[in-house]
């Protein structure tokens, strides 16, 4: 079965419902776009937990290593690597329970979207979750 993106409604509802968003591939550089779609996100109401094992803390929050590491439950896991690289991040995204799997914008894999499928994630590919949020919950979390 090949994938289809959820609804709009359901993409509003994911994000009302969220408050924790891990970022794979957060850099702590702040001229890249996962360091500013991250503080935007932050900005808004979301805690952003970084997943980067190069940094101790980006954005003033703890980085970790992986997903596996976080100690506690994550709503979103957002993505920021190449698609071939996202399969291993829905095997890790399912284990630890997340919700959702959030492929940033340009990147999209039926492999990952599978697995995350699979494991009882929703799936959003090649969206920016800032833009979504943006147009969906312009007046931020309510």
């Amino acid at each position: 079965m090949a994938y289809q993106h959820p609804s709009r409604e359901e993409i509003k509802s994911i994000l009302q419902g969220s408050t924790t968003i891990a970022v794979v591939g957060l850099s702590d550089k702040p001229d890249r776009v996962s360091y500013m779609v991250s503080e935007a996100m932050q900005a808004k109401g979301y805690t952003i937990i970084p997943v980067n094992p190069n940094a101790d803390s980006i954005l003033g929050q703890k980085s970790y290593p992986s997903l596996k590491d976080i100690p506690f439950p994550v709503d979103i896991v957002n993505v920021f690597r190449r698609s071939e690289h996202t399969p291993p991040v829905a095997e890790e995204a399912a284990a630890i329970g997340a919700k959702t799997l959030w492929l940033q914008l340009g990147i999209s894999s039926e492999e990952a979207a599978s697995i995350a499928e699979a494991g009882g994630l929703t799936v959003i590919m090649d969206r920016c979750i800032k833009v979504e949020d943006s147009i969906l919950l312009p007046k931020g979390k309510q």
